[in-house]
């Protein structure tokens, strides 16, 4: 299994503070219909840590469901405790999902060595593809080049990375280190290109929840070997990228999308709606996208 192209971290749709099924459901359809490579549920932007557990299970279950093979689904599974992160990604496979994407353990900040032995013993008791996820500005720690190259060593169902470290730099080095199969993903659309012209081999974005076959044609023009092509729509879309992110996401594109009337743009505490300001800023650039 390959992992290059554009996956899209999906947003879950709340409705009356319950998930809303039948909008998550139509959601989907429209990145089939838009051509990602894949869909990856319960993420980040998925609102993971407002869910328990039978919600966890039911988004998980409909993405399967409502994807039918038509695309990969990469199912968000990653805890800072290693035997909730095994429940779950051992219950994604059941499900059905192809693969699981792991964040780094956080808030605990364990050390290296930790973080290695966390992964291994989720990685021995599943034998779906695991993706790695380092984003260091939510979890006060980085998965360390050395490391994912350890892993990659270690447990043949480690796969890939998601980096969402913003450095192109890091990109490079984990493309040196890491075997020629282990694929690198951007998790940041603005990053996206010049993470791919270092080698990363796609991105699991945000943007594409609104902008599914856009986000997903760029790639494809990279990895096809039309890079003007590709600069082109980022350029376009580089404002947008770049606005999702004025707020703590997902709230923006929640908002976004509730433009569109495609889902509620409601948000679980913590998070609360965007400011009026920021509301009319990404009412502006959606405009202008026209």
């Amino acid at each position: 299994m390959s992992f290059a192209g554009t996956h899209t971290a999906l947003v879950t749709p709340f409705r009356a503070g319950a998930f809303d099924e039948k909008a998550f459901r139509g959601l989907i359809e429209e990145q089939i219909a838009g051509g990602v490579t894949g869909i990856v549920p319960v993420g980040t932007t998925g609102e993971s840590p407002t869910l328990d557990h039978r919600e966890h299970s039911a988004v998980i279950r409909t993405a399967v469901e409502a994807a039918a093979g038509r695309c990969l689904v990469i199912a968000g599974t990653g805890s800072n405790a290693t035997s909730e992160a095994i429940a779950l990604t051992q219950e994604a496979g059941c499900l059905g999902a192809d693969a699981a994407l792991l964040v780094a353990p956080y808030y605990n900040k364990p050390s290296q060595e930790g973080l290695f032995r966390h992964f291994c013993a989720i990685a021995e008791t599943v034998e779906i593809p695991l993706v790695l996820y380092s984003i260091p500005g939510r979890c006060g720690i980085e998965i360390a080049v050395e490391t994912v190259r350890r892993l990659a060593a270690a447990c043949p169902n480690i796969r890939a990375i998601k980096e969402a470290g913003g450095s192109v730099e890091r990109v490079s080095q984990l493309r040196a280190a890491l075997p020629a199969g282990f694929e690198i993903l951007s998790g940041d659309d603005s990053l996206t290109l010049p993470f791919l012209s270092v080698g990363a081999v796609g991105v699991i974005s945000v943007a594409s929840n609104l902008f599914p076959a856009e986000v997903s044609r760029m790639v494809r023009l990279w990895l096809d070997g039309d890079p003007l092509g590709a600069q082109a729509i980022h350029r376009r879309f580089y404002p947008l990228f770049k606005d999702l992110f004025i707020e703590p996401n997902p709230v923006p594109a929640k908002f976004a999308l509730s433009l569109r009337g495609s889902i509620a743009p409601d948000v679980r505490l913590p998070l609360c709606e965007m400011s009026a300001a920021n509301c009319d800023r990404i009412r502006a650039i959606l405009e202008d996208l026209k």
